[in-house]
């Protein structure tokens, strides 16, 4: 069997709360979605077309192929079960790969151990039908084996992507308390941007947000940014498939005439560290930064776009009594300069959310890292009519 050529089913992971986002990208793609659940979405594909949703996906962690399924009591049943896949039609005696896993087994209380037993059904077979042993290691710079094993139902699969998709490889500095590239994403599209208004975003740090709403605008995808995933160590594949996704990605790129995109943050270093990154991402000439408090960030009047910010929150950076006071000024500063916007405050300390002082017309959960978090929408407006100062 070619898994190039061959359908299986193709689940395309995510962190939780931004599934819904993934799955708009990956019909957009031209995919049918045959299930979602919370934290990914199924539905058939080849690995060729893996290659596809790989280099375009903005919210995804991994795309896994899906090469078996059975029941598996322990992990000698694990090995037992694998050691007759036929790994060599795979695997070439110069192959490295590496195995994660997901285990929830009561047998097993380190996944490590059920890690080794795939392990070692691979090696075994491979000796056994090519004569020597592939080489094999932790670091997922190779071919990627993936162990998805809960109770007695085991799932085997070819993680096509390697390293997780959610970051997208643009940044080489990522500042004290970085929101992962895949979130970032997911926020913005989350927002009611157009990708042609203004996108105010102060507060900077190292510029995630920033970048990323221009990426989306240009259509700019983060596979132009990374040049090896799981799927170039499987036997079979072929390099041109490849070139012509990387060739079409690129031609997929557009301009948008007027785009403003305005990031700032008091730091000096942390503007130039969001420079450097927006210049890695190719993006640096489409934002406007500059070093200020962000209540001096300039935003275009009238420019009914999104303002987004995402202050500390005091789980990792801030002391809490001086957030207290950011978080209201955070409110003043919509109020008075940000009519006609939308206003985005991502946050996971609902109490100091409540110093803003403007009722949220929507509450939208997401998490960063394990915290809970939610993005507050304020819809804010110009002239007498304005949002009702009640605390939420």
């Amino acid at each position: 069997m070619n898994v190039f050529t061959t359908k299986a089913a193709v689940i395309i992971t995510c962190h939780k709360r931004i599934v819904d986002y993934l799955e708009k990208e990956i019909i957009e793609l031209g995919f049918k979605v045959e299930d979602k659940f919370i934290t990914g979405i199924r539905i058939n594909a080849t690995v060729n077309e893996c290659i596809w949703l790989n280099v375009n996906l903005r919210c995804a962690s991994q795309v896994l192929y899906g090469l078996q399924s059975f029941l598996a009591k322990d992990a000698d049943s694990i090995y037992d079960h694998l050691k007759s896949y036929p790994w060599e039609n795979l695997f070439t005696a110069n192959s490295y790969f590496s195995i994660t896993s997901n285990v929830n087994n009561p047998t097993i209380n380190n996944s490590l151990y059920a890690n080794l037993r795939v392990k070692d059904a691979i090696v075994d077979r491979c000796k056994e039908k090519l004569g020597v042993r592939p080489n094999t290691g932790a670091t997922l710079s190779g071919a990627v084996i993936h162990l998805f094993w809960k109770y007695e139902m085991a799932e085997v699969f070819i993680d096509t992507s390697g390293e997780s998709l959610a970051r997208h490889g643009y940044r080489k500095i990522p500042g004290l308390a970085p929101m992962l590239e895949g979130l970032a994403a997911a926020t913005i599209y989350a927002t009611k941007w157009n990708k042609k208004t203004p996108f105010i975003n102060p507060m900077c740090g190292s510029g995630t947000l920033a970048i990323e709403a221009a990426l989306i605008a240009t259509n700019r995808v983060p596979g132009l940014f990374r040049n090896n995933y799981g799927f170039m160590h499987i036997q079979q594949y072929d390099a041109k498939v490849y070139e012509a996704a990387k060739k079409r990605i690129e031609n997929q790129i557009i301009e948008v005439e007027n785009l403003q995109i305005i990031a700032s943050d008091y730091n000096s270093k942390a503007i130039e560290n969001a420079q450097k990154n927006a210049a890695a991402a190719g993006v640096a000439h489409l934002i406007k930064f500059s070093i200020c408090d962000f209540e001096l960030t300039k935003v275009p009047e009238n420019g009914a776009g999104v303002m987004m910010i995402n202050p500390e929150y005091g789980e990792r950076l801030g002391d809490i009594t001086e957030l207290e006071a950011t978080y209201s000024r955070i409110g003043d500063f919509m109020k008075k300069k940000c009519g006609s916007y939308f206003g985005y405050v991502f946050t996971g300390n609902l109490d100091l959310a409540k110093k803003i002082g403007l009722k949220a017309s929507r509450r939208i959960e997401f998490y960063n890292s394990t915290i809970d978090c939610r993005l507050l929408e304020f819809e804010l407006y110009s002239g007498t009519k304005r949002v009702a100062t009640t605390a939420e």
